[in-house]
Protein backbone atom coordinates (compact mmCIF):
# COMPACT_ATOMS: atom_id res chain seq x y z
CA UNK A 1 0.00 0.00 0.00
CA UNK A 2 1.09 3.55 -0.40
CA UNK A 3 2.40 5.86 1.87
CA UNK A 4 2.00 9.96 2.47
CA UNK A 5 0.41 10.13 -0.91
CA UNK A 6 2.90 7.86 -2.98
CA UNK A 7 2.11 4.81 -5.07
CA UNK A 8 3.67 2.17 -6.90
CA UNK A 9 2.74 1.94 -10.76
CA UNK A 10 -1.00 1.02 -11.39
CA UNK A 11 -1.59 -2.81 -11.39
CA UNK A 12 -4.69 -2.58 -13.41
CA UNK A 13 -6.26 -1.04 -16.40
CA UNK A 14 -8.46 1.72 -16.47
CA UNK A 15 -12.11 1.31 -15.81
CA UNK A 16 -13.88 0.60 -19.77
CA UNK A 17 -17.04 0.21 -18.53
CA UNK A 18 -16.95 3.61 -17.40
CA UNK A 19 -15.24 4.86 -20.33
CA UNK A 20 -17.89 3.62 -22.60
CA UNK A 21 -20.78 4.92 -20.87
CA UNK A 22 -19.11 8.45 -20.63
CA UNK A 23 -18.36 7.96 -24.42
CA UNK A 24 -22.15 7.27 -24.81
CA UNK A 25 -23.61 10.01 -23.44
CA UNK A 26 -20.92 12.08 -25.34
CA UNK A 27 -21.63 11.01 -28.59
CA UNK A 28 -25.74 10.67 -28.34
CA UNK A 29 -25.29 14.40 -26.39
CA UNK A 30 -23.37 15.69 -30.09
CA UNK A 31 -25.57 13.60 -32.07
CA UNK A 32 -28.98 15.73 -30.12
CA UNK A 33 -26.42 19.04 -29.89
CA UNK A 34 -26.19 18.89 -33.78
CA UNK A 35 -29.93 18.62 -34.60
CA UNK A 36 -31.14 21.09 -31.79
CA UNK A 37 -28.77 23.68 -32.58
CA UNK A 38 -29.32 24.16 -36.41
CA UNK A 39 -32.51 26.52 -36.30
CA UNK A 40 -30.81 28.64 -33.46
CA UNK A 41 -27.68 28.70 -34.72
CA UNK A 42 -28.57 29.53 -38.73
CA UNK A 43 -30.83 32.57 -37.32
CA UNK A 44 -28.32 34.42 -34.89
CA UNK A 45 -25.14 33.14 -36.79
CA UNK A 46 -26.05 32.42 -40.74
CA UNK A 47 -24.64 28.60 -39.88
CA UNK A 48 -26.97 25.86 -38.67
CA UNK A 49 -23.44 23.96 -37.66
CA UNK A 50 -22.30 26.93 -35.71
CA UNK A 51 -23.18 25.47 -32.38
CA UNK A 52 -22.05 21.84 -32.78
CA UNK A 53 -18.25 23.42 -34.64
CA UNK A 54 -17.88 25.30 -31.32
CA UNK A 55 -18.25 22.78 -29.34
CA UNK A 56 -16.15 20.35 -31.09
CA UNK A 57 -13.41 22.89 -31.10
CA UNK A 58 -14.10 24.78 -27.92
CA UNK A 59 -15.32 21.55 -26.11
CA UNK A 60 -14.63 18.44 -27.59
CA UNK A 61 -10.74 18.77 -28.67
CA UNK A 62 -9.73 20.35 -25.02
CA UNK A 63 -12.25 17.85 -23.47
CA UNK A 64 -10.52 15.15 -25.31
CA UNK A 65 -6.93 16.20 -24.56
CA UNK A 66 -7.57 16.94 -20.69
CA UNK A 67 -9.33 13.48 -20.43
CA UNK A 68 -6.48 11.71 -21.62
CA UNK A 69 -4.12 14.32 -19.65
CA UNK A 70 -5.54 13.31 -16.41
CA UNK A 71 -5.92 9.52 -16.92
CA UNK A 72 -2.37 9.28 -17.32
CA UNK A 73 -1.25 11.89 -14.28
CA UNK A 74 -1.20 9.83 -11.27
CA UNK A 75 -3.68 10.92 -9.45
CA UNK A 76 -2.46 11.58 -5.89
CA UNK A 77 -0.09 13.55 -7.19
CA UNK A 78 -2.99 16.53 -7.00
CA UNK A 79 -2.86 16.39 -3.92
CA UNK A 80 0.56 17.77 -3.70
CA UNK A 81 -0.58 20.53 -5.05
CA UNK A 82 -4.22 21.02 -3.08
CA UNK A 83 -3.41 24.67 -1.42
CA UNK A 84 -1.91 26.13 -4.69
CA UNK A 85 -5.09 24.95 -6.64
CA UNK A 86 -7.31 26.35 -4.01
CA UNK A 87 -5.49 29.91 -4.67
CA UNK A 88 -6.21 29.50 -8.16
CA UNK A 89 -10.03 28.64 -8.28
CA UNK A 90 -10.38 31.72 -6.04
CA UNK A 91 -8.35 33.95 -8.85
CA UNK A 92 -10.38 32.32 -10.99
CA UNK A 93 -13.65 33.15 -9.41
CA UNK A 94 -12.39 36.76 -9.20
CA UNK A 95 -11.44 37.10 -12.54
CA UNK A 96 -14.69 37.82 -13.55
CA UNK A 97 -15.53 40.68 -12.07
CA UNK A 98 -12.25 42.76 -13.23
CA UNK A 99 -13.64 45.34 -15.77
CA UNK A 100 -11.73 44.62 -19.24
CA UNK A 101 -11.41 40.65 -18.70
CA UNK A 102 -14.56 39.32 -16.90
CA UNK A 103 -18.14 38.77 -19.79
CA UNK A 104 -21.17 38.76 -18.99
CA UNK A 105 -24.52 38.32 -20.18
CA UNK A 106 -27.15 40.32 -19.14
CA UNK A 107 -27.13 40.86 -15.02
CA UNK A 108 -24.35 37.44 -15.29
CA UNK A 109 -21.13 38.12 -15.12
CA UNK A 110 -19.75 34.39 -15.52
CA UNK A 111 -17.22 34.48 -17.89
CA UNK A 112 -13.50 35.49 -18.88
CA UNK A 113 -13.35 36.25 -22.05
CA UNK A 114 -10.48 36.63 -24.50
CA UNK A 115 -10.80 38.63 -27.49
CA UNK A 116 -13.70 37.68 -29.38
CA UNK A 117 -11.82 34.60 -30.27
CA UNK A 118 -13.33 32.57 -27.36
CA UNK A 119 -14.58 32.67 -23.64
CA UNK A 120 -14.27 30.45 -20.57
CA UNK A 121 -16.30 29.92 -17.75
CA UNK A 122 -14.39 29.71 -14.48
CA UNK A 123 -17.34 28.24 -12.15
CA UNK A 124 -17.10 25.39 -14.67
CA UNK A 125 -13.35 24.40 -13.60
CA UNK A 126 -13.87 25.34 -10.18
CA UNK A 127 -16.08 21.99 -10.05
CA UNK A 128 -13.34 20.12 -10.94
CA UNK A 129 -10.42 22.15 -8.97
CA UNK A 130 -12.04 22.80 -5.62
CA UNK A 131 -12.77 18.92 -5.51
CA UNK A 132 -9.04 18.85 -5.53
CA UNK A 133 -8.46 20.32 -3.04
CA UNK A 134 -11.55 19.02 -0.53
CA UNK A 135 -10.24 16.00 -1.07
CA UNK A 136 -6.91 16.38 0.39
CA UNK A 137 -8.35 18.79 3.14
CA UNK A 138 -10.95 15.68 4.26
CA UNK A 139 -8.32 12.85 3.74
CA UNK A 140 -5.89 15.20 6.00
CA UNK A 141 -8.34 15.36 8.67
CA UNK A 142 -9.54 12.15 8.63
CA UNK A 143 -9.41 11.86 12.29
CA UNK A 144 -11.25 15.05 13.47
CA UNK A 145 -13.49 15.81 10.42
CA UNK A 146 -16.41 15.31 13.26
CA UNK A 147 -15.13 17.93 15.00
CA UNK A 148 -16.39 21.06 15.44
CA UNK A 149 -13.71 23.24 15.12
CA UNK A 150 -11.12 21.32 13.38
CA UNK A 151 -13.99 19.60 10.90
CA UNK A 152 -16.54 21.57 10.23
CA UNK A 153 -15.82 25.11 10.85
CA UNK A 154 -12.89 25.33 8.28
CA UNK A 155 -15.22 23.29 6.03
CA UNK A 156 -17.72 25.67 5.52
CA UNK A 157 -15.50 28.75 5.57
CA UNK A 158 -13.40 27.59 2.68
CA UNK A 159 -16.93 26.38 0.97
CA UNK A 160 -18.48 29.47 1.85
CA UNK A 161 -15.82 31.85 -0.16
CA UNK A 162 -16.36 29.57 -3.15
CA UNK A 163 -20.22 29.76 -2.96
CA UNK A 164 -19.91 33.36 -2.14
CA UNK A 165 -17.99 34.22 -5.28
CA UNK A 166 -20.31 32.13 -7.43
CA UNK A 167 -23.51 33.46 -5.77
CA UNK A 168 -22.14 37.16 -6.76
CA UNK A 169 -22.00 36.51 -10.52
CA UNK A 170 -24.93 35.44 -9.97
CA UNK A 171 -24.74 31.59 -10.80
CA UNK A 172 -27.12 30.08 -8.25
CA UNK A 173 -27.25 26.90 -10.60
CA UNK A 174 -23.86 26.14 -10.42
CA UNK A 175 -23.38 26.93 -6.79
CA UNK A 176 -26.27 24.63 -6.12
CA UNK A 177 -24.27 21.89 -7.61
CA UNK A 178 -20.59 22.58 -5.48
CA UNK A 179 -22.92 22.88 -2.47
CA UNK A 180 -24.51 19.52 -2.63
CA UNK A 181 -21.56 18.20 -4.36
CA UNK A 182 -19.58 18.99 -1.25
CA UNK A 183 -21.66 18.26 0.81
CA UNK A 184 -21.90 14.74 -0.43
CA UNK A 185 -17.72 14.20 -0.26
CA UNK A 186 -18.07 15.70 3.27
CA UNK A 187 -20.43 12.53 4.39
CA UNK A 188 -18.66 10.15 2.83
CA UNK A 189 -15.20 11.34 5.24
CA UNK A 190 -17.19 10.87 7.87
CA UNK A 191 -19.23 14.03 9.35
CA UNK A 192 -21.35 13.85 12.20
CA UNK A 193 -25.27 13.46 11.13
CA UNK A 194 -25.52 16.64 13.68
CA UNK A 195 -22.91 18.71 11.34
CA UNK A 196 -24.98 17.27 8.20
CA UNK A 197 -28.04 18.67 9.19
CA UNK A 198 -26.65 21.79 10.85
CA UNK A 199 -25.55 22.30 7.03
CA UNK A 200 -28.22 21.19 5.33
CA UNK A 201 -31.02 23.74 6.94
CA UNK A 202 -28.54 26.37 6.75
CA UNK A 203 -28.05 25.64 2.69
CA UNK A 204 -32.25 25.66 2.91
CA UNK A 205 -32.26 29.32 4.65
CA UNK A 206 -29.55 30.51 2.42
CA UNK A 207 -31.94 29.48 -1.16
CA UNK A 208 -34.86 30.75 0.59
CA UNK A 209 -33.16 34.03 1.08
CA UNK A 210 -31.29 34.13 -2.21
CA UNK A 211 -34.94 33.76 -4.18
CA UNK A 212 -36.77 36.15 -1.68
CA UNK A 213 -33.50 38.93 -2.52
CA UNK A 214 -33.83 38.34 -6.12
CA UNK A 215 -37.48 38.78 -8.09
CA UNK A 216 -36.77 36.66 -11.28
CA UNK A 217 -36.04 34.16 -8.52
CA UNK A 218 -39.00 34.28 -6.84
CA UNK A 219 -41.16 34.38 -10.31
CA UNK A 220 -38.88 31.01 -11.15
CA UNK A 221 -40.21 29.39 -7.66
CA UNK A 222 -43.99 30.72 -8.09
CA UNK A 223 -43.81 29.24 -11.96
CA UNK A 224 -42.45 26.44 -10.74
CA UNK A 225 -45.82 25.93 -8.29
CA UNK A 226 -48.07 27.09 -10.24
CA UNK A 227 -46.85 26.82 -14.17
CA UNK A 228 -50.23 28.20 -15.63
CA UNK A 229 -50.60 31.12 -13.99
CA UNK A 230 -48.13 32.95 -16.45
CA UNK A 231 -48.16 30.79 -19.59
CA UNK A 232 -46.87 33.38 -22.16
CA UNK A 233 -44.63 35.16 -19.75
CA UNK A 234 -42.08 33.72 -16.57
CA UNK A 235 -44.71 30.60 -16.82
CA UNK A 236 -43.11 30.28 -20.94
CA UNK A 237 -40.17 28.20 -20.99
CA UNK A 238 -41.24 25.51 -18.70
CA UNK A 239 -44.50 25.27 -20.74
CA UNK A 240 -43.13 25.15 -23.66
CA UNK A 241 -40.34 22.55 -22.12
CA UNK A 242 -43.66 20.90 -20.80
CA UNK A 243 -45.30 20.74 -24.77
CA UNK A 244 -42.17 19.48 -26.32
CA UNK A 245 -42.02 16.85 -24.14
CA UNK A 246 -45.54 15.71 -24.36
CA UNK A 247 -45.42 15.92 -28.04
CA UNK A 248 -42.70 13.53 -28.02
CA UNK A 249 -44.68 10.75 -27.26
CA UNK A 250 -43.70 7.23 -26.76
CA UNK A 251 -41.47 6.62 -29.76
CA UNK A 252 -40.51 10.70 -30.87
CA UNK A 253 -41.47 12.84 -34.02
CA UNK A 254 -38.19 11.58 -35.20
CA UNK A 255 -34.50 12.81 -35.70
CA UNK A 256 -34.35 16.65 -36.62
CA UNK A 257 -38.57 17.00 -36.49
CA UNK A 258 -38.65 18.82 -33.40
CA UNK A 259 -41.10 21.85 -33.82
CA UNK A 260 -40.21 23.99 -30.78
CA UNK A 261 -36.52 23.93 -31.74
CA UNK A 262 -37.78 26.57 -34.43
CA UNK A 263 -37.90 29.55 -31.18
CA UNK A 264 -40.40 28.62 -29.42
CA UNK A 265 -38.37 27.03 -26.84
CA UNK A 266 -36.25 29.28 -25.42
CA UNK A 267 -31.92 27.95 -24.58
CA UNK A 268 -32.17 25.02 -26.87
CA UNK A 269 -28.92 24.03 -27.28
CA UNK A 270 -28.54 24.98 -23.37
CA UNK A 271 -30.75 23.53 -20.15
CA UNK A 272 -34.00 22.69 -22.63
CA UNK A 273 -31.88 20.17 -24.72
CA UNK A 274 -33.88 17.62 -22.76
CA UNK A 275 -37.04 18.37 -24.06
CA UNK A 276 -36.03 18.61 -27.92
CA UNK A 277 -34.48 15.17 -26.98
CA UNK A 278 -37.45 14.19 -25.81
CA UNK A 279 -39.84 15.25 -28.47
CA UNK A 280 -37.68 14.18 -31.31
CA UNK A 281 -37.09 10.50 -29.71
CA UNK A 282 -39.90 9.90 -27.62
CA UNK A 283 -40.14 8.91 -24.40
CA UNK A 284 -37.95 5.43 -24.58
CA UNK A 285 -34.81 7.19 -25.33
CA UNK A 286 -35.58 9.82 -22.63
CA UNK A 287 -35.63 6.88 -20.26
CA UNK A 288 -32.87 5.24 -21.69
CA UNK A 289 -30.57 8.39 -21.45
CA UNK A 290 -31.39 8.90 -17.69
CA UNK A 291 -30.53 4.99 -17.24
CA UNK A 292 -27.37 6.27 -18.95
CA UNK A 293 -26.46 8.25 -15.67
CA UNK A 294 -27.49 5.97 -13.61
CA UNK A 295 -25.30 3.31 -15.30
CA UNK A 296 -22.54 6.14 -14.52
CA UNK A 297 -23.65 6.36 -11.32
CA UNK A 298 -23.09 2.90 -10.66
CA UNK A 299 -19.93 2.29 -12.08
CA UNK A 300 -18.39 5.31 -10.19
CA UNK A 301 -19.59 4.27 -7.02
CA UNK A 302 -17.81 0.77 -8.07
CA UNK A 303 -14.75 2.96 -9.01
CA UNK A 304 -14.74 5.04 -5.62
CA UNK A 305 -15.50 1.71 -3.09
CA UNK A 306 -12.27 0.17 -4.39
CA UNK A 307 -10.17 3.00 -5.21
CA UNK A 308 -6.32 2.48 -3.00
CA UNK A 309 -7.07 4.97 -0.13
CA UNK A 310 -9.53 7.77 0.88
CA UNK A 311 -8.48 10.46 -1.62
CA UNK A 312 -9.27 8.65 -4.83
CA UNK A 313 -12.35 7.69 -2.78
CA UNK A 314 -13.40 11.18 -2.43
CA UNK A 315 -12.23 12.70 -5.89
CA UNK A 316 -14.62 9.89 -7.66
CA UNK A 317 -17.13 10.47 -5.15
CA UNK A 318 -17.16 14.32 -6.10
CA UNK A 319 -17.32 13.87 -9.50
CA UNK A 320 -19.89 11.07 -9.54
CA UNK A 321 -22.24 13.16 -7.30
CA UNK A 322 -21.24 16.47 -9.76
CA UNK A 323 -22.80 14.37 -12.34
CA UNK A 324 -25.66 12.54 -11.37
CA UNK A 325 -26.82 15.68 -9.43
CA UNK A 326 -26.10 18.41 -12.30
CA UNK A 327 -28.10 16.03 -14.78
CA UNK A 328 -30.97 15.44 -12.42
CA UNK A 329 -31.74 18.96 -11.66
CA UNK A 330 -31.60 19.89 -15.75
CA UNK A 331 -34.01 16.84 -15.80
CA UNK A 332 -35.91 18.09 -13.22
CA UNK A 333 -36.52 21.62 -14.04
CA UNK A 334 -37.41 20.44 -17.72
CA UNK A 335 -40.12 17.80 -16.46
CA UNK A 336 -41.28 20.25 -13.99
CA UNK A 337 -40.20 18.26 -10.60
CA UNK A 338 -37.84 21.14 -9.51
CA UNK A 339 -38.11 25.08 -10.73
CA UNK A 340 -35.90 26.57 -13.11
CA UNK A 341 -32.09 27.06 -12.56
CA UNK A 342 -30.37 27.34 -16.08
CA UNK A 343 -28.35 24.09 -15.23
CA UNK A 344 -27.15 22.48 -18.53
CA UNK A 345 -27.21 18.53 -18.81
CA UNK A 346 -23.71 16.81 -18.40
CA UNK A 347 -22.22 15.35 -22.19
CA UNK A 348 -25.19 16.92 -23.67
CA UNK A 349 -25.82 20.43 -23.35
CA UNK A 350 -23.79 23.26 -25.71
CA UNK A 351 -20.99 25.04 -23.61
CA UNK A 352 -16.99 24.59 -24.21
CA UNK A 353 -15.85 25.16 -20.65
CA UNK A 354 -18.69 22.65 -19.51
CA UNK A 355 -17.89 19.93 -21.91
CA UNK A 356 -14.02 20.27 -21.56
CA UNK A 357 -13.93 20.13 -17.69
CA UNK A 358 -16.54 17.09 -17.77
CA UNK A 359 -14.46 14.94 -19.76
CA UNK A 360 -11.13 16.29 -18.18
CA UNK A 361 -13.43 14.86 -14.67
CA UNK A 362 -13.79 11.60 -16.47
CA UNK A 363 -10.24 11.25 -17.61
CA UNK A 364 -9.47 11.82 -13.24
CA UNK A 365 -11.80 8.46 -12.26
CA UNK A 366 -10.82 6.46 -15.07
CA UNK A 367 -6.77 7.23 -13.51
CA UNK A 368 -7.90 6.40 -9.63
CA UNK A 369 -9.63 3.15 -11.53
CA UNK A 370 -6.44 1.73 -11.71
CA UNK A 371 -4.87 2.45 -8.45
CA UNK A 372 -7.66 -0.45 -6.85
CA UNK A 373 -7.50 -1.77 -3.11
CA UNK A 374 -5.23 -4.39 -2.57
CA UNK A 375 -6.93 -7.79 -2.07
CA UNK A 376 -5.75 -10.38 0.55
Amino acid sequence: MPTKGRSAAPKHAFDLPFLLIAGGLLLFGLIMLSSASGPVGYDEFGDSYYFIKHQAIFGLVPGLIGLYFFSRVPYYKWKEYAFPILLVTIGLLILVFIPGIGAGIGTSHSWIRFGSLFSLQPAEIVKLSFLFYLAAWLENRQGSVHDLHNGLIPFLTVLGVVLLLITLQPDVGTMSIIAIMSFVVYFVAGASFLHLGIIALGGFGALALLIKLAPYRAARFTTFLHPELDPQGIGYHINQALLAIGSGGFFGLGYGQSRQKFEYLPEVVGDSIFAVISEEMGFVFAVLLIIGFLALLWRGIKIANEAQDRYGTFLVTGIIAWFTIQAFINIGSMVGILPMTGVTLPFISYGGTSLAITLAAVGVVLNVSKYKKSRV
